[in-house]
């Protein structure tokens, strides 16, 4: 499970990670459904992506464990998008056509790369966020997830139980952002269908 300082904690602070090239290791897929963009005024698919940073650590209840590093993407490979260029510069190669046609985000799981982290202040805060990816140097060693490696695919789960049960192994934020989803929504309360005949009765 991700060890995430939850900002809300007033009386715990932690030292951001430093900015800089971090070396990065993906440990987390996660479906976040139908997403509304009130700027473009419709509903896309997201997902986020998160990483440990394992040269920098965070003493928690568990234990010393790496810091973490997460973004969200529309999950699209259009031209533009950012998932694509995030993962053809992670790679280091252009995606095939074959592979446009249908990539696999499976296939990031346990793939190291290198973050670029920039700050950005609010209210007083210092936040880490990702500004660019890159490959790995050819022969460096990649070091496997210190937490549960997760892979989760809203749309492929039927019964909402299952849902809520693998939903608290992420972070709150994540939890909540699942949450406002048209698709778990329409999961929880399923849209009742418009009749597609009418019924006529009589009447005196």
């Amino acid at each position: 499970m991700a060890i995430i300082a939850k900002q809300n904690n007033e009386n715990v602070t932690y030292e951001p990670i430093p900015e800089g090239v971090h070396l990065a290791v993906c440990y987390a897929v996660i479906d976040l459904g139908l997403q509304y963009s009130e700027k473009f005024d419709k509903y896309s698919r997201q997902i986020a992506i998160m990483w440990e940073i394992p040269g920098e650590r965070l003493e928690t209840e568990e234990g010393n464990k790496p810091k973490i590093l997460s973004k969200i993407f529309t999950n699209s490979l259009n031209e533009k998008s950012n998932l694509k260029k995030c993962l053809e510069a992670w790679r280091g190669k252009k995606f095939s056509e074959q592979e446009l046609q249908g990539f696999d985000l499976v296939n990031i799981l346990r793939k190291g790369c290198q973050l670029q982290v920039l700050h950005s202040e609010k209210n007083g805060k210092i936040y880490p966020s990702i500004a660019s990816f890159m490959a790995l140097p050819k022969g460096t060693k990649v070091p496997e997830p210190e937490n549960e490696v997760i892979y989760f695919d809203l749309y492929g789960q039927k019964d909402i139980e299952t849902i809520k049960a693998e939903m608290k192994k992420f972070p709150e934020w994540i939890q909540n952002l699942i949450k406002e989803s048209q698709t778990y929504k329409d999961m929880v309360s399923p849209p009742v269908p418009e009749p597609d005949f009418f019924e006529i009765v009589d009447s005196e």
